[in-house]
């Protein structure tokens, strides 16, 4: 596997990940568990997203989120709300997906995010969390709430 990126918001890691081309389509890695990365596996999740929709915005108390999107392209949108973190109130874009962005994501507790695709196609996130879904963990916030500085706008970016 190749090395770690640290984002600008601490705790929020990257990783290249491998794509195996085969002569029937791509193996697409994500995730193993002697990965430095790995923590527990309570779940893994697939969310499809329509062009020109937003998922906004989510946070876990205590769930780690490992994020990858092996199908289309997506930004996601990261802001850091942990009072006694040094990047208290920073937010991070990051672009995920094929072909030149297949990387993991790692998402750790109480930092909000947000999605969509770029370009005129659905993707596909895949979530495997460390914790099994437990919605009285979860919160939620609206996509336009002022609490967190981002405007979403147009999703129909130039993709990946």
């Amino acid at each position: 596997m190749d090395a770690l990126m640290q984002t600008s918001i601490l705790g929020v890691v990257l990783q290249d990940l491998p794509i195996i081309p085969t002569d029937g389509g791509a193996v697409l890695k994500m995730l193993r568990s002697d990965s430095s990365l790995f923590k527990a596996f309570g779940e893994v999740y697939f969310s499809e997203v329509q062009p020109g929709k937003v998922r906004a915005w989510k946070s876990h108390r205590e769930q780690t989120q490992m994020f990858c999107v092996p199908y289309g392209c997506m930004k996601l949108v990261l802001y850091d709300e942990r009072p006694e973190s040094p990047t208290y109130g920073r937010i991070e874009t990051v672009v995920l997906g094929r072909p030149h962005a297949y990387r993991l994501l790692r998402v750790p507790p109480k930092i909000w995010y947000g999605f969509t695709p770029l370009g005129n196609t659905p993707a596909l996130l895949c979530n495997c969390a460390d914790k099994p879904h437990d919605p009285s963990e979860a919160l939620r916030r609206d996509m336009q709430d002022p609490a967190i500085p981002y405007h979403w706008e147009s999703a129909a970016q130039k993709g990946c």
